[in-house]
């Protein structure tokens, strides 16, 4: 992070967050507001979850005046971008927050559905887990309410707890004329412009489903639970020579 020095309030106030959402792999975040971070109360249990945390809290409100060396200040400058990715998951579900969201939704910041019967409908960014280190980011699209990974790998190491697992839910909740028609297209596979069986796709499927289902019996050591067709004419065949042999 580049060297900065700050002489008045206009100028610290913002600074940190300015460099923080315009750098690159970050444009997925929007800036928080400086009233919201300085409110104790907004970081209840974060202290916890981040190593040098006060030292972090400066460096964001930019405040931050310690003399130490540049491992030091490595290690401080990463605590506060993780500070910062929690403190934003709780921002995003504030009035103040969905709307800055709500801004980039439209301008499909965060992209656009990969679907091609979704017509490029915007993305939103979500997480699947509200704790730190478990998934990276996601991609909700509300048409046809799948999720997908980002395509940049820049956005992809990004840490799905600092969006939460709530938050697109949320923003419908609020703005309900932004949820979109849900999208009921379907692909048919076609051969020559006729679409293929619907049963012989079914069996197919069961064929799949079946052979791996024996795959996995296979590994906790269970065989025979199937019998092959061939096999059960067999078997039908022998039992009806013992009923025959019997009634003789």
């Amino acid at each position: 992070m580049e060297e900065f020095n700050s002489e008045t309030d206009s100028d610290y106030t913002s600074y940190w967050r300015d460099w923080f959402t315009s750098s690159r792999g970050n444009e997925y975040f929007c800036e928080i507001d400086e009233d919201y971070l300085t409110d104790r109360f907004n970081l209840t249990g974060l202290n916890t979850d981040v190593q040098y945390y006060q030292y972090a809290l400066d460096l964001v409100t930019d405040v931050f005046d310690l003399d130490c060396d540049d491992e030091m200040r490595e290690q401080i400058e990463k605590s506060a971008r993780h500070l910062y990715g929690l403190v934003h998951a709780r921002y995003i579900t504030t009035t103040r927050g969905l709307s800055k969201m709500l801004e980039k939704y439209k301008k499909s910041d965060f992209g656009k559905c990969p679907r091609v019967a979704c017509l490029s409908h915007p993305l939103l960014p979500t997480g699947l887990s509200d704790l730190p280190n478990i998934q990276s980011v996601k991609l909700y699209c509300g048409k046809c309410e799948d999720l997908y990974n980002p395509k940049s790998s820049r956005h992809s190491t990004i840490d799905g707890a600092y969006f939460g697992t709530s938050f697109q839910n949320i923003l419908f909740q609020v703005y309900p004329a932004l949820v979109p028609e849900k999208s009921v297209q379907r692909y048919e596979p076609r051969i020559f412009g006729f679409r293929v069986h619907a049963a012989a796709a079914l069996e197919r499927w069961q064929a799949r489903k079946r052979d791996e289902m024996l795959g996995r019996l296979r590994e906790v050591g269970i065989q025979g639970v199937f019998v092959e067709e061939g096999d059960e004419e067999d078997e039908m065949e022998e039992v009806e020579g013992e009923e025959n042999g019997i009634e003789e």
